[in-house]
């Protein structure tokens, strides 16, 4: 905890953005951080709550409260410490993580949560800038060899913590280069990408090997993994998009999220794109169809590129603006929120659904959408249906679906490998061993969980890692 009056003397203070008009116009992050003196007064904040339910909410089960204490002490090198013991890579999770911890604070039941997430980024930006990150390399090794694929947080946080017990880990990653969807999903304004790079060269001194451009089950026979190697982490996400079908989906300028987000963070790293492949939203109206992160991406990303007009679409019903506390807490409540790009200017609907698009000379030119009705049947499930008389249309030059994803890529090194698969599609495996029904296979994170935050993916990564070192040397000292 951190002064026992605190929560009383304190406001709640939060990071700010900088203006919307001023950050459209660029691609790098627009956060504006809390003073030293600032953190340490929100440190103070957090009470002596004797259950502290942040940990409950947050899936690495950071020790919240004691760094909370230790920033409000000013000991930001202990409070590193602490952070360190539970979360790889805090600078992912104090960026883009929506902090179901500041959920489950018991100060979050007037509204007021401890800013935790702003806390835990200013513990680990304040040690990259004073150099406080040093490699933890093995005293010994075990001469047990480890592939990893996927380089996405939970194979870095998996290949992080076996590296460090003395295994010689490699990952691969069939992109041309290393993160996953925290390098080629997440755009620039929400995490710059040095962030990763300067990850990969603690973990390279840690001992880890990165393969780019190593598509298993295309480029590399999946089985040639078995071979070489004494264990191997499927770590691969969650890839196969939730498609539309509805007539006009085959129409020029209807985008998974996931082909145009990506191309524009390889045109901020210097890449060149095809211009036959390229997509812009430059001068045009944009649809994303989806309310979740990925469709916010897509908004504040074709605002940096010039879009006339963006428009976001989701099926469900719109949520709440403010929870039933009495109900909910200390889980993660369906409330109204609003995200950083969804606040530049986008216009969004609920509880619509798209019945077909249109065009002309093969190029999307509007959309065609109906309203829904949802309710509750005698057993509690909700259904949906359409009402009557409720038809429009919507102008589109650009339609991007960001419908969720539905399970991993089954195609190449999944069925090559024959491993088994869970009813929704994931690959099938505990959260006990992490063991796929192949003997020495194992596998973490989305591709196993299924689409999911980049918080689960690293406790998965973790706590897949001391399964494999428990696998290869009978016990591990590593945590869970």
């Amino acid at each position: 905890m951190g002064k026992a009056t605190g929560f009383m003397e304190y406001e709640r203070l939060e990071r700010s953005f900088a203006p919307p008009a001023d950050r459209v116009q660029h691609y790098r992050e627009f956060t504006l951080p809390l003073q030293d003196s600032e953190l340490s007064l929100q440190g103070a904040r957090c009470m002596d709550c004797g259950i502290p339910f942040c940990h409950q909410g947050c899936p690495v089960n950071n020790l919240i409260p004691d760094w909370n204490d230790l920033v409000y002490q000013e000991d930001w090198q202990e409070a590193l410490s602490v952070l360190q013991s539970t979360n790889n890579f805090p600078e992912f999770t104090g960026r883009i993580c929506p902090a179901p911890c500041e959920a489950s604070c018991t100060l979050n039941i007037d509204d007021n949560p401890v800013t935790i997430k702003t806390i835990e980024c200013a513990i680990i930006d304040k040690a990259w800038e004073n150099d406080w990150i040093t490699p933890q390399i093995a005293e010994h090794k075990t001469g047990k060899r480890v592939a990893v694929v996927g380089s996405g947080p939970a194979g870095l946080a998996c290949a992080q913590q076996l590296a460090r017990v003395g295994h010689e880990v490699e990952v691969f990653e069939k992109q041309d280069r290393i993160g996953g969807l925290l390098r080629y999903g997440i755009p620039d304004f929400k995490m710059e990408k040095h962030i990763i790079d300067r990850r990969m060269s603690q973990m390279q001194a840690e001992g880890v090997s990165f393969h780019t451009e190593a598509h298993i089950g295309a480029t590399t026979p999946a089985k040639k993994l078995l071979d070489d190697f004494d264990a191997v982490a499927l770590t691969g996400g969650s890839e196969h998009p939730r498609d539309l079908e509805v007539p006009g989906r085959e129409l020029e300028g209807v985008h998974f999220a996931m082909t145009f987000l990506p191309q524009q963070n390889k045109r901020n790293a210097g890449d060149s794109i095809d211009p036959e492949i390229s997509i812009s939203a430059k001068d045009k109206h944009v649809i994303v169809i989806g309310g979740g992160d990925t469709g916010s991406d897509c908004i504040g990303t074709s605002f940096r590129q010039g879009a006339l007009s963006v428009t976001q679409l989701e099926i469900m019903p719109q949520p709440p603006v403010k929870e039933n506390k009495g109900l909910v807490w200390p889980d993660w409540p369906n409330k109204l929120r609003t995200s950083s790009s969804q606040d530049e200017g986008a216009q969004r609907d609920w509880a619509v659904a798209t019945q077909s698009i249109e065009g002309e000379n093969g190029k999307v030119t509007a959309i065609n959408c109906i309203r829904l009705n949802w309710s509750q049947d005698e057993n509690g499930g909700w259904k949906m249906t359409e009402i009557p008389g409720s038809e429009f249309q919507l102008k589109a030059d650009l339609v991007l679906l960001a419908m969720g994803f539905v399970h991993p890529v089954h195609e190449g090194m999944l069925q090559e490998l024959g491993v088994e698969l869970d009813g929704r599609g994931n690959v099938l495996a505990d959260t006990d061993q992490y063991q796929t029904t192949l003997s020495k296979v194992f596998s973490a994170g989305d591709m196993r969980r299924g689409q999911s935050l980049v918080v689960w993916a690293i406790r998965e990564g973790r706590q897949c890692a001391r399964a494999i070192d428990e696998y290869l040397m009978g016990s591990s000292d590593l945590p869970r």
